[in-house]
């Protein structure tokens, strides 16, 4: 475990998924976690209860990602919750999912995609920078899509290439802060959310045999990469994409 008593950190889709691993995991750490929300206030209110269960401490807060008062909206919650304490980890997980292949995705849904996936981080990074210490952490969940071929993921992926982008560009502007700014990519991820999906014949064999480490990633693994990113232990790691797939599709196992 990593000491993070007395910090704060804010972790966007916490409601459910690999984002409430992540809040459990850093709360877990000792640190004070604002839980974002989108629509799902039960499963943001959920991820409050079981962190506070496991004695932490954690607030939820709501705002709808890609609208026009998004970021607004989300700062109002935080800044009532840090109640003066300055932000220590950024965690930009929250994103929509994919709209589909070239062929059938609609204006609105790629407009949406974008929206969510791409414009609201940036923003929230924009807005979070001073009230974030110095020495402060940004992590922002990618996805193996980038470095994969998927027709069926195309825009999706496009969304999930910007936030590398944006990874790389801010960690060398706020390094002179002494903050870290690193991306997380994870691969074919069973949650309880998802769980219904691999259960498809053969579905998760084949997910299975295609990863180096031979298994489904669950969303734990995710967030013990992401609570080491935003611990000390990571003070000289900036400006990298950490894949956190397992070594999904690395190449062939025979």
């Amino acid at each position: 475990m990593n000491d993070m008593t007395g910090r704060t950190a804010v972790v966007t889709g916490a409601s459910r998924g690999i984002g409430r691993a992540i809040a459990r995991r850093l709360a877990a750490d000792g640190a004070t976690v604002v839980v974002h929300f989108g629509t799902d206030e039960v499963g943001a209110s959920a991820t409050v209860v079981e962190i506070e269960r496991a004695g932490g401490a954690a607030y939820a807060v709501g705002a709808q990602l890609g609208t026009d008062d998004d970021v607004e909206s989300l700062f109002e919650g935080i800044e009532a919750a840090l109640a003066g304490r300055p932000l220590d980890v950024l965690v930009n997980n929250a994103a929509a999912a994919p709209a589909g292949p070239l062929g059938a995705t609609t204006r609105a849904e790629f407009d949406h995609l974008f929206a969510v996936n791409v414009r609201a981080p940036y923003f929230i990074v924009q807005r979070a920078l001073p009230l974030l210490r110095d020495g402060g952490r940004i992590i922002t969940i990618s996805s193996v899509a980038t470095r994969m071929a998927n027709p069926s993921q195309t825009s999706f992926a496009m969304t999930k290439g910007a936030l590398e982008t944006m990874s790389l560009t801010l960690a060398n502007q706020l390094g002179v802060r002494g903050i870290t700014v690193n991306a997380v990519a994870p691969g074919a991820t069973r949650t309880a959310d998802n769980g219904a999906v691999f259960e498809a014949p053969g579905f998760a064999e084949l997910i299975a045999g295609a990863t180096a480490l031979d298994r489904l990633g669950g969303a734990d693994d995710v967030a013990e990469v992401v609570a080491f990113l935003a611990s000390d232990a990571a003070r000289w790691v900036t400006g990298q994409v950490i894949d956190a797939s397992g070594g999904l599709f690395l190449g062939p196992r025979a």
